[in-house]
């Protein structure tokens, strides 16, 4: 074997093993991918709610297709109160907690056609409904963006500030919501965390 020969051996074998690493890691971190019709990278089947359970009259339209969830939608919300619908990805068994402590956020690749959206951290803790959660602050230029939402940054809306423990995740939700009436049309590429 030459010298030039075993270099282009140690390139390649190194080239494989940070592909291999890159998978690895992205793969411990991956949520959904929206490859699956039904079911998320963690093995739960996905969940959509609205606020039609509230009084609301919201109407979406949900699709999981060449991995690429479209939401789209009117919101109608219930009086007094803000109109929503969710997409809802467990983390584990129903009960049970997933340790995302490891992690410092929630990453999505997203486009926004219109509309407004967050993304909730939703934990054992809070007995309320009132999740930490952060808007997705991107333009609705048709463009998909890759987002992060910090943990130390998410809020709950109505409740006392408490931080969050990201120890006692159950699953994480994609929000459309507005006040009034409004129009909703998002996609999602993937989430995981980060």
């Amino acid at each position: 074997m030459t010298f030039k020969h075993f270099i282009e051996v140690v390139k390649l074998t190194l080239l494989i093993s940070f592909s291999h690493a890159t998978w690895a890691e992205e793969s411990q971190t991956l949520v959904d991918d929206f490859n699956s019709p039904s079911h998320n990278n963690m093995g739960f089947e996905r969940l959509f709610i609205d606020d039609t359970s509230a009084g609301g009259k919201t109407k979406t339209q949900i699709s999981v297709n060449n991995g690429l969830l479209s939401a789209k939608g009117d919101i109608v919300p219930p009086r007094g109160q803000p109109g929503w619908a969710s997409s809802v990805l467990p983390l584990n068994e129903f009960g049970k907690q997933l340790d995302a402590s490891q992690y410092q956020g929630i990453v999505l690749k997203v486009k926004i056609n219109q509309g407004m959206l967050s993304v909730s951290a939703n934990s054992s803790a809070i007995d309320n409904y009132d999740y930490h959660a952060l808007p997705v602050m991107i333009k609705a230029d048709g463009q998909f963006h890759t987002v992060k939402l910090p943990f130390k940054d998410m809020k709950r809306a109505w409740s006392a500030q408490t931080p969050l423990d990201p120890k006692t995740l159950n699953s994480l939700s994609i929000v459309a919501f507005s006040l009034q009436q409004a129009k909703f049309d998002y996609q999602i590429d993937e989430i995981g965390f980060y």
